[in-house]
C-alpha cells in the first residue's frame, strides 16, 4: 500500500515529531507544503494531511495543497496537534468531500502552543506531543494501513 502524508509544521514541530515516529516504522512519503506545492498523488493507495492549529483549522497551506492536488475518489486521514482540544477538521473535511474521497480516520492530540495570549504564559500544553501522544499516533496509523 503507497501513503503519502501531506504536511505544515513550523513553529515547534509538534507534527513533524508525529509523523517522523511513524516514518521510523512505516514506508510513507512526507511532503512537506513549504518545500512542495505541487505533487501528483494519484499513484497513492491513501493520503494523508497533517498540520498543527491555525487560527481553529489546519494550515491553509495545507488546505490550498489538498485543492489544488488531491485526486478525487482516495482514501484520506487526518492527524493535527492543538493547544487547546476542539473540532479544527470542519474545513479540510469539506475539501475531502467535494473531492469525492473518502475520510478513514482522524487523529489529534496536544501540541506546545505559544501562540497569541499563550506566549505570554510561557505556552501551553508543554511536552506535548508526549510519548504517549507519539504512541497514538502510530497505533491510528497502524489501524488505517491494516484496513
Amino acid at each position: 500500500m503507497k501513503v503519502a502524508i501531506v504536511y505544515y509544521s513550523q513553529h515547534h514541530g509538534n507534527t513533524k515529531k508525529l509523523l517522523d515516529a511513524i516514518k521510523e516504522l512505516y514506508d510513507v512519503k512526507l511532503i512537506n507544503v513549504v518545500e512542495c506545492k505541487k505533487e501528483d498523488l494519484s499513484n497513492y493507495d491513501v493520503i494523508g494531511f497533517a498540520s498543527g492549529t491555525y487560527y481553529s483549522k489546519f494550515s491553509e497551506k495545507v488546505m490550498d495543497f489538498a485543492r489544488n492536488n488531491l485526486p478525487n475518489k482516495k482514501q484520506v486521514f487526518l492527524i493535527n496537534t492543538y493547544g487547546i482540544k476542539g473540532n479544527y477538521t470542519k474545513e479540510i473535511e469539506q475539501i475531502i468531500t467535494e473531492k469525492s474521497c473518502r475520510l478513514i480516520g482522524t487523529y489529534g492530540c496536544r501540541g506546545f502552543d505559544t501562540f497569541g495570549p499563550f506566549k505570554l504564559i510561557g505556552g501551553i500544553a508543554k511536552g506535548h506531543p508526549n510519548e504517549s501522544d507519539v504512541k497514538g499516533a502510530i497505533e491510528f496509523f497502524r489501524r488505517i494501513v491494516e484496513k
